[in-house]
């Protein structure tokens, strides 16, 4: 039997979204607190919960350079907006001043659940 990964399994979808927005010439470093605040601006088209309170924001990092680096998942491998919530990310997080360049990447490991969402996430959708 042959080995399979879960990408095999996934429809061909887009999992990344990168963008150069601006050259690096001593601009102000942008803070992980002012990615996350546009981060709360992107809600799940069938959850009313922004992603970061969803949980589906495993990783943030931003180099010296203003260069800033997004993993996330979605609650299901399947979710028709996977092929293009990278890309709603990305735009969202190019709205930051002095951002060199923004990259999302689309990761399903570790597999999200419930646990995983911030507590005001949980209130909103009656989940304790």
């Amino acid at each position: 039997m042959i080995n399979k990964n879960l990408e095999d399994f996934l429809p061909d979808k887009n999992t990344s979204y990168y963008k150069e927005l601006t050259e690096y010439a001593n601009q102000e470093k942008i803070s992980k607190n002012m990615v996350i605040d546009e981060l709360k601006k992107v809600f799940d088209p069938e959850i009313p919960v922004n992603l970061y309170d969803l949980g589906l924001i495993y990783k943030i990092s931003i180099d010296s350079k203003n260069n800033i680096s997004i993993d996330m998942t979605l609650t299901n491998p399947n979710c028709p907006v996977a092929g293009t919530m990278p890309e709603t990310v990305g735009k969202a997080i190019e709205k930051i001043s002095n951002v060199s360049s923004i990259k999302v990447s689309l990761v399903w490991v570790p597999k999200w659940n419930k646990e995983m969402m911030s507590d005001e996430a949980k209130l909103a959708l009656d989940i304790f």
